[in-house]
């Protein structure tokens, strides 16, 4: 009888830890963690591995809080939607009471150990919580141009661990932001492609044209180009500390060329595989370029 009942509660703990990662996206909370720290280590005279810790606490409190008050505003919304039908809330596993006091919680929580970083790091997370709650998230059924906004907190990782690690906001963390900031429209109208028909069943307007058609990769290939341009600027020597070797500058401009070729397979073939395999290698482009960056400073 123990037996059974011990095993009744780890699978309700088993399940409540499940709806956790699930309304905070522990994955995408992850990454952005991931592209905080790799900001620090490049912004970091010498590494403080509390500050790194705080850092990784504080961002994925941030990131957390802020899909936590997504799911809870969207709620009907996903309640219509095959690929969110199972989540937390629409699925009735969580109130949106107990939604929310994460939300709240998660959110003092992650502007303190920020804050204790310095003001700075502090003021960009909040930042970040209260554009993609308060302006992306309503904007999502509004128009296109949601994607332009979500693009701005979406961009704050990368340079908020620079920020962290200076306690200054200059040219450095500003091109790490726009590295990130453009990186976003070719991945996120990727993922739009594929989910497109999905999206429209909760009146969610991803898709720059609203369509899957030529304008939409053509735009999406532009800002690949864009993206493909900054990522490479700090070899010239105009971004102060933040510093790019001719070796690293051509291995992220080669890395940028693949996700260069899968946008203009998209133009070419205009079908949700040409898409998937775009946000493939717009997540592995992200993620081997911080590495490429991180490591080109300390080798």
């Amino acid at each position: 009888m123990k037996t059974a009942v011990g095993s009744v509660k780890n699978t309700s703990i088993a399940v409540y830890f499940a709806d956790f990662k699930e309304i905070t996206k522990a994955r995408l909370a992850v990454s952005v963690v991931f592209s905080s720290i790799a900001g620090y280590f490049l912004g970091a005279v010498e590494i403080n591995f509390s500050s790194v810790l705080l850092l990784a606490f504080g961002g994925y409190c941030m990131v957390g809080a802020s899909n936590a008050y997504n799911q809870i505003i969207e709620k009907d919304l996903d309640a219509l939607m095959s690929r969110t039908k199972n989540r937390p809330i629409p699925a009735g596993r969580m109130s949106v009471t107990t939604a929310m006091t994460i939300a709240v919680l998660m959110t003092i929580l992650g502007i303190v150990a920020l804050y204790f970083l310095n003001p700075k790091t502090a003021m960009f997370g909040a930042i970040s919580i209260f554009l993609y709650t308060s302006v992306y998230t309503p904007l999502k059924t509004k128009t296109p141009l949601a994607v332009f906004v979500g693009a701005f907190p979406g961009a704050i990782p990368f340079m908020l661990g620079w920020v962290a690690a200076t306690d200054n906001f200059g040219i450095e963390p500003g091109t790490l932001f726009m590295i990130q900031f453009f990186w976003q429209f070719p991945h996120f109208w990727a993922l739009g492609w594929m989910l497109d028909e999905d999206y429209k069943k909760g009146g969610f307007k991803m898709l720059p044209t609203g369509k899957k058609d030529k304008g939409t990769a053509l735009q999406i290939i532009m800002y690949t180009i864009w993206m493909m341009i900054i990522s490479v600027i700090p070899v010239f020597g105009f971004t102060g500390r933040l510093q790019l070797s001719i070796v690293a500058a051509i291995i992220v401009f080669l890395m940028g060329t693949v996700m260069l070729f899968f946008a203009f397979r998209l133009y070419e073939k205009r079908d949700n595989a040409s898409a998937r395999k775009l946000m493939l290698a717009s997540v592995s482009y992200i993620t081997l370029m911080q590495v490429v960056y991180v490591m080109d400073k300390f080798i």
